[in-house]
């Protein structure tokens, strides 16, 4: 009896409130959850510039699909450095020339559009790793809005070498494999550090695609974009374009 008259004075409380009075409490109510996601946003980032990331959204829902996952955790400094000159040439020759977004990269892709080219995608291995690492798969708005603010997030607290770092680990090559270190010892039967020039051309040229582009054997496509890679890696190598991670 006692907690129904509570419930119900509640209730009228509310109700008398002016509509002044209510939007308050709902703007404030709205302010405190966004300062907190903020805030959690912010001790997420931060802590895995130290700490590995655990898992991902991709491999839960790779595993709640049946896959096995496999992602052992490899430090950038038993990574070949081939395969972070082959990402950078294959996925972002500018990465370690912008703070994560590549605003020149968006213009270009949109005048080529204008112009009657097909849309090509901007996105940066910052914004890759940002995804991968802390949201999910998918488009829309709000996927996109929070992997900016994450993306800004990472090129704040982390170097770019420990973007990279995450980036090879978390980065899905198929088959339930997440990371160089896995990818390396499925397709090629060898440690991550131990990578050539060419398999490491090969595995950056699938990771677009990795459930469609394969490297035992690759396609015509494949075999093609694996050549412009080789190709893309003089450059990158020429040019320091992968000096902010790979030591001279």
């Amino acid at each position: 009896m006692v907690r129904a008259a509570k419930r119900k004075s509640s209730k009228k409380n509310w109700s008398e409130r002016s509509a002044l009075d209510r939007l308050t409490i709902v703007l404030r109510g709205a302010a405190l959850a966004g300062v907190s996601v903020v805030a959690l946003s912010i001790i997420w980032a931060g802590s895995y510039r130290i700490v590995a990331p655990p898992g991902t959204l991709t491999m839960l829902q790779r595993k709640m699909s049946g896959d096995v996952i496999i992602h052992p955790w490899t430090p950038l400094s038993e990574i070949s450095p081939y395969l972070v000159t082959a990402v950078i040439a294959a996925e972002d020759t500018r990465f370690c020339l912008h703070n994560g977004i590549d605003f020149k990269a968006i213009n270009d892709a949109m005048g080529e559009a204008q112009n009657g080219k097909r849309l090509r995608g901007a996105s940066t291995i910052s914004q890759q790793t940002a995804k991968n690492a802390f949201l999910w798969n998918g488009g829309g708005w709000v996927r996109k809005g929070a992997e900016a603010w994450m993306t800004t997030l990472i090129e704040i607290f982390w170097p770019k070498r420990r973007v990279m770092e995450v980036y090879l680990n978390v980065a899905e090559w198929g088959d339930g494999l997440f990371g160089a270190e896995a990818a390396a010892k499925a397709r090629f039967g060898k440690s991550a550090r131990h990578l050539n020039k060419q398999e490491s051309a090969l595995l950056a040229s699938v990771l677009p695609n990795p459930h469609k582009w394969r490297v035992n054997p690759p396609g015509p496509y494949v075999r093609g974009r694996v050549q412009t890679v080789r190709k893309r890696m003089d450059v990158v190598k020429r040019d320091g374009l992968d000096a902010c991670v790979v030591k001279p």
